[in-house]
């Protein structure tokens, strides 16, 4: 429904554009003759042209809203994602492991140093082989 949506406002965005064009050419021709009855009429072509700009802006604000929405649902997923890896990666993690990468968090130094990376192959490899025994039993 959302998609229909969309697409009537691209729609009604060029019946919009078109709209705006007549409108600044009725302006124009509006203000090369400017009489005491015409500065009523640009008046209130101004205030539509700008009612048009306005809605114009609106279907923008929307169509961004959605698009913010979407990227908003993936990073969420992602997360969640990321912190069910980072709890199993934590479990499979000796508890030496677990110690040195503790002291550097707490030094401050990058938990990708050299000094893990020697032994992030093995947990690795393990975490990547305990993850399919289950998907393989649930097919």
């Amino acid at each position: 429904m959302r998609e229909k949506g969309l697409a009537g406002v691209g729609g009604a965005q060029g019946r919009d554009a078109m709209a705006m064009k007549l409108l600044f050419w009725e302006l124009e021709k509006h203000l090369k003759s400017s009489s005491g009855a015409s500065v009523v009429a640009i008046d209130n072509k101004i205030e539509q042209a700008m009612d048009l700009v306005k809605s114009h802006l609106m279907y923008a604000v929307r169509e961004e809203v959605e698009v913010l929405k979407e990227q908003i649902k993936e990073l969420m997923e992602r997360n969640t994602q990321l912190e069910q890896e980072n709890n199993l990666l934590k479990t499979l993690a000796s508890p030496e492991q677990m110690a040195q990468f503790q002291a550097q968090v707490q030094t401050g130094s990058s938990p990708t140093g050299t000094a893990l990376q020697p032994q992030v192959p093995c947990s690795v490899g393990s975490a990547q082989s305990l993850p399919s025994a289950p998907n393989s039993g649930s097919s």
